[in-house]
C-alpha cells in the first residue's frame, strides 16, 4: 500500500510538471542536477512533497482533477487505464459529488472537468492519455457525461441529464444499481445548497461506490423520493446540519427507510472531522478514522470543487476521508487537534509502526506551505513512553 502511495505521488508530480519538464513547467522539474543551487526546490520540496505529505498543486479544480485521474490510472497496459471517465461541468458541484460514486466498483471512472461547454487543455490531454477502454457496466460507454458537460470527440458516451441536481443524482443511482446488479443497502443524502457541507461525501462515494442523493432544506425532491423507493427501505445517512436538511425533511426521508443524521454541527471544518470519525457498526458504515494508519485528503473549504477533483485519492492507494481547512495561514485549531489525536506512535521500533499520509490539494494560495508543514509534523510517527502507547 505504501509503495502504491509513493507511485501515485510520483505520477502526480509528473502530471503537474508536464511531459517535457522544462523550466516553464508548473510543477517539479525532472533531470535537475544536484550541483544546481535550487535543486531541492526544483524537485518539488517542500512545496510539492514533504516526508508525510504530497501536494496536488493545480491552481484550479480542472488541473487538479486531471492530475489525480492520471495518478489513479498511469497507463501502460489496459489494467492501468480506466473503463470510463466521468465528465462534469466545473460549475456543477452537485453533479460532481454524485458522479464521484462512479469511481467505485465496478466502473472505476475518475472525474474530469469541462468548462462552459468547452474541453480545457488539461482535461483534453488527460482524456487522451487515459484512453478509456469502455465500461460494459455503463452501457459500454467510455465517457459518462454529467448534465451540461462538454461532449468529447470520438468516444462512446452515456449521458446523464436532468432538470435538477436531485434528478441527475437519481439517474446516476440507477446506473450504479444496474452496474452492480442490485440496489445499494446504504444511501448518503446531502443538502443541495452549500457545497462545503456536501463535498466530503465525494470521497466516501469514490471509496464505496454507493450513491449520493440530494435533499432541499425542507422538502425532499420527487426524484430523490423515487430513487429511495427503488432501494426498498435502505439505511439512509444524512451528511448535513439542520440548516441544510431540516427536521421536516428528515421526517419525510423516514418514510423511505431508516434515517440517521451523521452530524448536526454548522461548521464545515468540524462537520468533515465528524464524518471522518463516524462509524456505524451496522454494516460497518463510515470511515471510522479514530486511530493512525490512514490516508487523509486536505482541501480548502473555499475551493470545494477541489474535493471532487481529489475524490479518487479517497478510493485508492491509502484510502481516507476528505478534511477541510479554513484557508488561513495556520491550520485550523479543530483540524490540528484531530490530527494530534490520530497521530502515529511507537514504543520500540518505528519500522513496526503504522503511518498516516496526507494529500494536500491545490496550490499555495489554497493551502499555504506553513499549513502543509504543520500537517506534515502532525502526521509524523513519534516515540511514545506512556503505558497507553501502542506496543509496536
Amino acid at each position: 500500500m505504501l509503495r502504491r502511495s509513493a507511485a501515485l505521488a510520483c505520477l502526480i508530480a509528473l502530471a503537474l510538471a508536464g511531459c517535457g519538464g522544462g523550466d516553464d513547467s508548473p510543477g517539479p522539474k525532472v533531470g535537475v542536477q544536484g550541483d544546481e543551487k535550487e535543486a531541492a526546490t526544483d524537485l518539488g520540496f517542500p512545496s510539492f512533497a514533504t516526508k508525510n505529505t504530497t501536494r496536488v498543486g493545480g491552481a484550479d479544480p480542472i488541473a487538479n482533477a486531471a492530475a489525480v485521474a492520471r495518478a489513479a490510472y498511469p497507463g501502460g497496459d489496459a489494467s492501468q487505464r480506466p473503463k470510463a471517465v466521468a465528465l462534469v461541468d466545473v460549475d456543477d458541484w452537485q453533479g460532481g459529488v454524485a458522479a464521484a460514486a462512479l469511481f467505485g466498483e465496478p466502473i472505476g471512472a475518475p472525474i474530469l472537468f469541462t468548462e462552459d461547454g468547452d474541453m480545457p487543455a488539461a482535461t483534453k490531454a488527460a482524456l487522451e492519455a487515459l484512453a478509456p477502454t469502455g465500461s460494459k457496466e455503463a452501457g459500454d460507454a467510455q465517457v459518462v457525461r454529467i448534465g451540461k458537460a462538454a461532449e468529447p470527440d470520438g468516444l462512446k458516451t452515456t449521458d446523464v441529464e436532468g432538470d435538477s441536481p436531485a434528478a441527475v443524482a437519481a439517474q446516476l443511482d440507477g446506473i450504479l444499481s444496474e452496474a452492480r446488479g442490485r440496489s445499494s443497502e446504504f444511501v448518503l443524502v446531502v443538502g443541495s445548497q452549500k457545497p462545503e457541507f456536501a463535498v466530503p461525501a465525494a470521497g466516501w462515494a469514490a471509496k464505496s461506490g454507493e450513491p449520493v442523493l440530494f435533499s432541499d432544506r425542507d422538502v425532499v425532491p420527487k426524484a430523490t423520493k423515487a430513487a429511495l423507493e427503488r432501494h426498498q427501505q435502505p439505511k439512509i445517512f444524512v451528511l448535513a446540519p439542520e440548516s441544510e436538511v431540516s427536521k421536516k425533511a428528515l421526517t419525510e426521508l423516514k418514510r423511505f427507510g431508516s434515517v440517521e443524521r451523521i452530524t448536526t454541527v454548522e461548521d464545515p471544518v468540524a462537520a468533515a472531522i465528524v464524518f471522518a470519525r463516524y462509524l456505524n457498526p451496522v454494516g460497518n458504515y463510515g470511515w471510522g478514522v479514530r486511530d493512525p494508519g490512514h490516508g487523509l485528503v486536505f482541501v480548502n473549504r473555499e475551493r470545494p470543487l477541489d474535493a471532487i477533483a481529489a475524490a479518487p485519492l479517497s478510493g485508492t492507494g491509502m484510502y481516507g476521508p476528505t478534511l477541510l481547512h479554513g484557508g488561513g495561514p495556520k491550520l485550523d485549531v479543530l483540524l490540528d487537534g484531530y490530527l494530534e489525536d490520530i497521530r502515529p506512535g511507537y514504543r520500540k521500533n518505528p519500522v513496526r509502526g503504522v503511518y498516516n499520509h496526507g494529500w494536500i490539494i491545490g496550490d499555495e494560495k489554497a493551502m499555504p506551505i506553513p499549513v502543509q508543514s504543520r500537517i506534515d509534523d502532525l502526521l509524523e510517527i513519534r516515540i511514545e513512553n506512556t503505558e497507553s502507547a501502542p506496543s509496536s
